[in-house]
């Protein structure tokens, strides 16, 4: 067990106050957006919905100790803003102090268990609008994928605009991530065709009772032009695991363009690189901004 582990245990078992106070002192982000007005946001919600595997690593990310030496590896570099995970995550970077001036984002439903046959019935069972508000972040994010066959689907629905309608009304970011699904042989896919992502955009956008709070976090597909003429909302693009980095970063250059987007939100290629340099990797991703 690392040093670090040891010392994040310890104040969970001696001081579990200890994480309120840290949210209450922590030193806020001004803006989302760093020096070049752009937002570059590290996830790590994945292991919370069991998907930890990266590569031929089926449990890459289910060592904490690392995740959280490559987090915070991460957030120090120039021109990170911030970071989306879920309480745990975040409860363990905040006893570590590393969000402070970050901006920083919950994820709100991570039930759709990767896998399961349940996975469209994503519930709300992490972060809600209360619990984000008292602990003094900055917005919540929500997984929103939209299977036409399932009937959980007008459920999972109603449980965003949930979601969008409370962050709004605290003037908290509602980033909503919506796919256009499907079941095949007993799995769910996400279709990242334009036209689906497209048609996931406007049912998105649609949702709660205003927009004004609500960012889209969307993948790079084709025709990215077309694809986010679909809505005026600020949208960040997600990395997803990444099999060729040049071509990745490349797709993400030219989206990145576009009037509607703010930036990026990466987790999994930047905080496990194929050749491991963490800093590298982020500091391109910086780069491309």
């Amino acid at each position: 067990m690392s040093e670090t582990v040891r010392r994040i245990v310890e104040r969970r078992v001696r001081e579990p106050e200890a994480i309120a106070e840290a949210a209450a002192n922590r030193v806020r982000a001004k803006s989302p957006f760093n020096d070049r007005g752009r937002t570059m946001i590290i996830a790590a919600d994945h292991p919370a919905r069991g998907a930890n595997a990266v590569g031929g690593d089926p449990l890459a990310m289910a060592d904490r100790g690392e995740l959280l030496e490559r987090l915070c590896l991460a957030l120090d570099r120039p021109g990170v803003t911030g970071v989306l995970a879920t309480a745990d995550v975040l409860e363990d970077l905040l006893l570590l102090g590393a969000l402070d001036g970050k901006t920083v984002l919950g994820s709100m439903n991570r039930t759709g268990l990767a896998g399961s046959v349940f996975e469209i019935d994503d519930r709300f069972a992490c972060y809600d609008a209360e619990s984000l508000e008292r602990m003094r972040f900055d917005g919540g994010k929500t997984l929103t994928r939209i299977c036409l066959t399932d009937p959980a689907t007008p459920g999972v629905l109603e449980n965003t605009a949930k979601a969008v309608n409370e962050l709004a009304e605290r003037g908290l970011i509602a980033m909503v991530e919506p796919f256009l699904s499907e079941w095949r042989d007993g799995r769910l896919h996400n279709d990242l065709s334009p036209e689906a992502v497209i048609k996931s955009i406007t049912i998105a956008s649609g949702l709660g009772r205003t927009s004004a709070y609500t960012w889209l976090k969307l993948p790079v597909v084709d025709d990215m032009e077309w694809v986010l003429a679909s809505s005026t909302l600020p949208a960040v693009l997600l990395g997803g695991e990444v099999r060729d980095p040049d071509a990745a970063f490349a797709s993400w250059q030219r989206a990145l363009a576009l009037p509607t987007v703010q930036g990026l939100v990466v987790g999994r290629s930047l905080l496990y690189p194929h050749d491991g340099d963490v800093a590298k990797a982020v500091d391109t991703a910086v780069g491309l901004l």
